[in-house]
């Protein structure tokens, strides 16, 4: 079991995976709040024990530069960075079954030189607020070892419609990791760009 990070927290890859990372996957997880139960005891037996609206939340990843300009996108748009280090898995539109509901795969040593953070971001495609929302938390894992890394757990609900939620990033010639957890408000990853910019 890997750390459980605060928010701001900020940590090696590589000393927390024991040695040195080449592939990890950003898992994103969630699930749709219940709405309180309707009927009582009898309308739980027939089906009417709360229900959960699908909430469509949708993972990206954003590559910035040295200059902290902002290179590619992986999305469910675009399922592969141009350089092709970093892959997303497919969309998952309701939050539905345990475990990550959206991952991201990220070759480390294939990342180009020229790239210098990649942000990870989940925005709310169907409108709902976070408050529609529990038990989001987005974790690395080392794909080599399949041991989670790292794993940070947001505990803000609210009116937002989208989380900045952590940045890996090149410092010193190693890998990374800062848990942002920033609320941001925008059903699309363009929307989030300025917000994004405030914690490069």
């Amino acid at each position: 079991m890997g750390i459980n990070l605060q928010k701001g927290q900020k940590i090696s890859l590589a000393k927390e995976s024991g040695g040195s990372l080449s592939k990890v996957v950003m898992g994103l997880g969630w699930d749709a709040k219940k709405s309180p139960s309707k009927g009582g005891m009898l309308g739980g037996l027939f089906g009417g024990g709360g229900s959960s609206e699908a909430i469509d939340l949708d993972a990206s990843c954003v590559l910035f530069d040295d200059a902290n300009k902002a290179v590619d996108f992986v999305y469910f748009g675009q399922l592969k960075s141009k350089d092709g280090s970093i892959t997303h898995t497919g969309d998952n539109r309701t939050g539905e079954g345990d475990g990550d509901d959206e991952q991201i795969l990220v070759d480390l040593d294939k990342v180009p030189a020229n790239i210098k953070s990649l942000v990870f971001t989940v925005n709310s495609f169907t409108g709902q607020t976070f408050d529609a929302v529990e038990n989001a938390y987005c974790r690395i894992v080392d794909c080599s070892s399949k041991a989670e890394v790292a794993r940070y757990t947001l505990s803000s609900q609210g009116s937002h419609t989208a989380q900045i939620m952590a940045k890996i990033y090149r410092h010193n010639g190693e890998w990374k990791m800062h848990a942002i957890g920033e609320n941001g408000t925008g059903r699309t990853l363009e929307n989030l760009l300025p917000q994004i910019a405030m914690h490069l």
